[in-house]
């Protein structure tokens, strides 16, 4: 029988962090992150380190459990409250792939604006012609407001790049408006949407923002404005947003994440021609993959050897021997 701790990786990481992980503990990969499939193999591990939703009875399905690493900032991924309960300590690593999320909004704000995704199609199913028309509604973003809803880490460094580098003005909204950095303008969240050009939204999802925008505020967006989500998908409500793309009512959407994690077939997003969709890759890159999986790596040993992680989103939480 193996002594060494036994480690759950919900999704592939790195090579530097596993190479790290396997020095002093058991890697088990997840072949998928199907619920059944979680459970049955958190069940003689550890510790889990976690890119996917983990079922609501993980714990219960594995009460051998002492840490949970979430490979990124969104600790909705994790039952909490009943890990908090059962002593499994709780952390994540935030901040870590700012950078690379900062770079995937000014990507969709130059592709919104410039109206890339409608071209390329045209240029590929109808030629050159009916493609070079479609960039007479394409736009430089100099000038424009750009709205941030949620100025941390992530925020922040957008705001730097589109005031700095595009010259576009930036207008915030949190909790601590005292606290935006100097490049970010406050504003009530109600005023920042009705005058930004682009509303990026980059907060998590607390029972303050489930469905902080919601059919009434989506449609204080100006008709020619575009939302882009980095954020959490619940903070958006679906529904609302799926009805006003389809009505024209606001320009467009880049989404990155989703109100139910993953998009079904035949989801209605699919069908429309005003929204880019991609499946929760905003911070995935080569750079902040290695970074963040050898942090991931090493905060989870850390829990493992009994010690405090650095960023303990449950310290309240007794862990249990």
């Amino acid at each position: 029988m193996s002594l060494l701790k036994r480690v759950l990786l919900t999704d592939p990481i790195a090579p530097e962090g596993e190479e790290l992980l396997a020095r002093s503990a058991e890697v088990i990969r997840a072949p998928d992150a199907g619920a059944e499939t979680l459970r049955r193999l958190a069940r003689d591990a550890d510790g889990v380190i976690v890119r996917s939703k983990l079922p609501d009875d993980i714990f219960a399905a594995a009460p051998r459990l002492r840490a949970v690493l979430v490979h990124g900032t969104g600790t909705d991924i994790v039952p909490l409250a009943d890990a908090t309960a059962r002593g499994v300590m709780v952390a994540n690593l935030p901040g870590g792939n700012a950078q690379s999320v900062a770079e995937y909004c000014v990507m969709a704000m130059l592709m919104l604006a410039r109206n890339v995704v409608a071209i390329t199609s045209s240029l590929r199913s109808s030629g050159w012609d009916p493609a070079r028309a479609l960039g007479a509604h394409a736009h430089e973003i100099a000038g424009m407001m750009l709205g941030i809803v949620g100025v941390g880490e992530i925020g922040s460094r957008v705001a730097k790049i589109a005031r700095h580098g595009f010259g576009m003005r930036v207008l915030g909204h949190q909790r601590h408006l005292e606290r935006l950095p100097a490049e970010v303008q406050p504003a009530a969240l109600d005023e920042l949407v009705a005058q930004s050009d682009f509303v990026v939204v980059t907060c998590p999802l607390t029972p303050q923002t489930r469905y902080l925008f919601d059919a009434a505020r989506i449609a204080r967006m100006k008709p020619t404005a575009w939302l882009i989500n980095v954020g959490r998908g619940a903070v958006v409500q679906e529904t609302a947003l799926v009805e006003a793309l389809a009505q024209k009512r606001i320009a467009g959407a880049m989404l990155d994440v989703y109100e139910h994690f993953q998009l079904t077939p035949g989801h209605a997003l699919l069908e429309l021609d005003n929204v880019i969709l991609m499946p929760h890759l905003a911070g995935m890159t080569l750079e902040c993959n290695a970074r963040m999986a050898r942090a991931a790596a090493g905060e989870m040993l850390r829990m493992l050897a009994g010690e405090t992680p650095h960023n303990f989103v449950n310290p309240q939480c007794e862990p249990h021997s």
